[in-house]
């Protein structure tokens, strides 16, 4: 009977074990269009197989660019940063995970009692002690247990939430990852883009220190004004000074470019390389499509889940915990009879714990959780509204850039031809020097405009790809956590 009434009370321990408080969990709703309003023909590549996956940065064909990213993932410090909290986050799982098991313990024990004096008997920790003798000793070994049964699925809703908190700790370091990609390579471009521009000024300062030359010497020869010269001067000591305003901004692309590989600026230095003015086609994709590629919104779906399972958690707690132990030991006062039959012990108990009255503060903890839950969810709906705004921004920044660098692509050959037929004309005395510095102010500043709006092209490029989450595809919610590295 006896053994009948436990095998009863196992299984109504284990059917109770089966039981969760938590809300079925379901994705929140979100709205999503059926085609891009800035791209409306935007879809997936076919075929897909000429797509980088994954390594993006391969689209723009720069074996530098190339060698840098690489060193994101492995020496950038915020991606390393990220990876210790996805650590921390996946042994809170197994911290978690360990409560649903019985805790075992081994205590040992020596103890020896005597008396002070003469004559006299002393009873200690009921034991008898002679004064005069050695005193008592006393062994003891108890191997002990306890185990809370999951009766109210508090602890399991407590290993789904740190499962779905780790699960949005690796979408927040592939979001990490991306980012620190993506300003690498926007820092990379802009900074190739300064060498250009530097190279720009370069041929100018060549061709404006010509201009002078011949003005000094159509000066000397009395056809030409001082002022003239003073005026050719001018425009050939801002271009040197603007030359070398570049340098300075190449050198501080330089420095952030160090410190996302990692490096250290005073020992980093990339060297000058030809301009690649590369501005690769995106490959499309579907709106749907964007949720699961954006680990900013799988982190904010995982959040949202922890949420969720954190409501179960809380309303546990109205419930009575039920703590059972065992222990089995043995005591002596000699080591060769410690282990005797004679000198075992056991005890197996169970206790019940349960609030009777708490002024509503288990109540309270329900209601901040739900309300947790709500915030997570409008976090998680902020995240995909933001995600459709910039992939929106990006695909216009990409096709009305396109327009805008054609067109001042045209205006730079133009003002290059105007400033030639002025140069020419001046020489045969047809116009004033000042027709000059107009012109050649002019082109200057359209062969700049010109490089300025190619590199805004490929930023906007880089920052389409972020947009739509590079080329990162969430793990499924159920899915297994990969192996501690």
């Amino acid at each position: 009977m006896t053994k009948l009434r436990s095998l009863t009370s196992l299984t109504l321990i284990l059917a109770l074990a089966g039981c969760s408080f938590a809300p079925p969990y379901q994705r929140p709703g979100t709205v999503t269009p059926a085609a891009f309003k800035e791209a409306p023909g935007w879809a997936p590549a076919t075929p897909a197989d000429a797509v980088a996956k994954g390594q993006w940065w391969l689209l723009f064909n720069d074996a530098v660019l190339n060698d840098l990213e690489s060193k994101v993932a492995v020496n950038n410090q915020n991606v390393a940063a990220a990876v210790a909290a996805y650590d921390q986050a996946r042994a809170a799982v197994r911290e978690a995970r360990a409560s649903l098991f019985p805790t075992v313990d081994l205590t040992g024990s020596a103890t020896q009692a005597g008396s002070f004096g003469s004559g006299q008997t002393t009873i200690i920790g009921g034991n008898t002690v002679s004064s005069g003798s050695n005193g008592s000793r006393r062994y003891s070994v108890t191997l002990g247990a306890t185990w809370e049964p999951d009766l109210w699925g508090q602890i399991r809703n407590t290993v789904g939430q740190q499962k779905a908190l780790a699960q949005a700790s690796q979408a927040d370091l592939a979001n990490a990852t991306l980012s620190a990609q993506g300003e690498l390579a926007a820092d990379y471009l802009q900074l190739r883009g300064v060498e250009r521009q530097k190279a720009i000024l370069d041929a100018t300062v060549t061709a404006y220190a010509r201009a002078l030359q011949i003005t000094t010497n159509r000066y000397n020869q009395g056809v030409a004004a001082k002022v003239d010269v003073l005026q050719a001067q001018t425009q050939l000591e801002s271009a040197q000074a603007n030359a070398a305003d570049l340098e300075r901004q190449r050198a501080t692309f330089e420095h952030a470019i160090a410190v996302l590989v990692g490096e250290n600026p005073s020992t980093f230095a990339l060297a000058a390389a030809p301009w690649a003015p590369t501005v690769p086609d995106v490959p499309g994709i579907l709106p749907s499509a964007l949720l699961e590629r954006r680990p900013d919104v799988a982190a904010a779906e995982r959040r949202v889940a922890a949420a969720n399972a954190n409501i179960g958690v809380q309303r546990a707690a109205f419930f009575p915990a039920v703590n059972l132990s065992g222990d089995l030991g043995t005591q002596a006062s000699r080591l060769g009879s410690l282990f005797t039959a004679a000198s075992s012990l056991w005890s197996l108990g169970a206790t019940a714990v349960e609030t009777l009255l708490d002024f509503g503060a288990r109540s309270a903890r329900v209601a901040e959780a739900r309300a947790a839950y709500n915030q997570s969810v409008a976090q998680y709906r902020q995240t995909v509204l933001t995600a459709f705004q910039q992939t929106e921004d990006e695909l216009a920044a990409v096709r009305i850039l396109t327009y805008v660098a054609q067109q001042r692509s045209n205006a730079a050959a133009s003002a290059n031809r105007v400033e030639a037929l002025t140069q020419n004309q001046y020489v045969a005395g047809q116009i004033a020097y000042s027709d000059v510095i107009t012109a050649q102010t002019t082109a200057l500043s359209a062969r700049q405009t010109e490089a300025t709006a190619i590199v805004d092209r490929q930023m906007a490029v880089v920052s389409l790809i972020q947009a739509i989450g590079g080329s990162w595809v969430p793990a499924p919610a159920d899915a297994q956590l990969p192996p501690q590295r």
